[in-house]
């Protein structure tokens, strides 16, 4: 286990009366709902209703569920900082956070904590003001949409000048601590893990994959139908609209959640902004439009359909 900080102190709100609080339940990862807060009073969750958040004097840790997912629970503490902790939570996203904020100016969280261990994690970070582009893109006219994916392509050239450290720089893809990747498309079937070292390395995994979970229809084209690369850049991985934070102007005020995060083909941020999962209104044909570099990704569409 690790730590490169002291954990926050938690606020502490006192209350002789908890009369506006719902019934207590177990504090436990099925009882939390996302956009639900609660008061955490030792082992016990208590939900807050609306006339309870109104009271300024509450015993507990007040906390914020944000998300849950694979293996993921991100929490607001207090209305001051971010928790994000679970099986899936590794010291790899630790690494991507910090490597941009010492060579970029991209806004992102600032890692407050971090208690890493072989089977859990957990990162405390700082909160990002602004509400997700999610929430908004749908309300948007044409011309706030264009502006902010021009400025999301300028957020992630930055991204792509962040250099390889010296210890990576044998790997054509790796995540940021030199991890390999659990991205379907390429996660290695041995568990061990084999290094992709070459560009001709990551598309044999690919199509290895395609064949290994049933893929036919493009067994003999596949091999050409990929995208080639010859050079690796660092990369998000999971730029989404849920994953972008803007201000009552529209302009971007955080990118969020690094775990995929590391060195991949120039091609493949591209990619990922285009594939299924990042459907969101039309935000997908306006990224296209502004890219400022396109690749024909048609064989990774056609992998996707089997690997995902």
């Amino acid at each position: 286990m690790a730590s490169n900080a002291s954990i926050p102190a938690l606020i502490v709100f006192k209350s002789e009366s908890t009369h506006n609080l719902e019934d207590g339940v177990p504090f436990a990862y099925e009882n939390l709902h996302v956009g639900e807060t609660y008061l955490k009073m030792d082992k016990t969750l208590f939900k807050i209703t609306l006339d309870a958040k109104k009271e300024p004097l509450l015993e507990g840790d007040v906390i914020t569920v944000l998300s849950k997912q694979g293996g993921r629970l991100v929490l607001e503490r207090d209305y001051s900082y971010v928790s994000k902790g679970g099986t899936a939570v590794r010291r790899f996203e630790v690494e991507a956070m910090k490597l941009v904020a010492k060579h970029t100016s991209v806004p992102l969280p600032e890692v407050i904590y971090s208690l890493i261990s072989d089977r859990s994690g957990e990162i405390g970070m700082t909160t990002i003001p602004g509400t997700t582009l999610e929430s908004l893109w749908d309300k948007l006219n044409s011309e706030t949409k264009k502006s902010i994916c021009h400025a999301t392509w300028d957020q992630i050239a930055k991204l792509r000048e962040v250099p390889q450290p010296p210890a990576l720089k044998q790997f054509f893809q790796c995540l940021a601590d030199g991890s390999p990747t659990l991205d379907p498309l390429i996660e290695d079937l041995d568990r061990c893990g084999t290094p992709l070292y070459t560009d001709e390395d990551i598309k044999a995994r690919i199509y290895h994959r395609y064949l290994h979970f049933g893929g036919l229809r493009y067994r003999n084209e596949l091999p050409d139908m990929l995208p080639r690369s010859s050079h690796t850049v660092f990369t998000h991985a999971d730029i989404a609209p849920r994953n972008i934070m803007v201000d009552d102007h529209y302009r971007i005020t955080g990118i969020l959640d690094w775990e995929y995060a590391g060195w991949y083909p120039d091609y493949w941020e591209y990619a990922q902004i285009m594939r299924p999962a990042c459907q969101t209104g039309d935000w997908q044909k306006w990224m296209d439009l502004t890219a400022p570099c396109k690749w024909d990704i048609s064989g990774i569409a056609a992998a996707r359909r089997i690997l995902f």
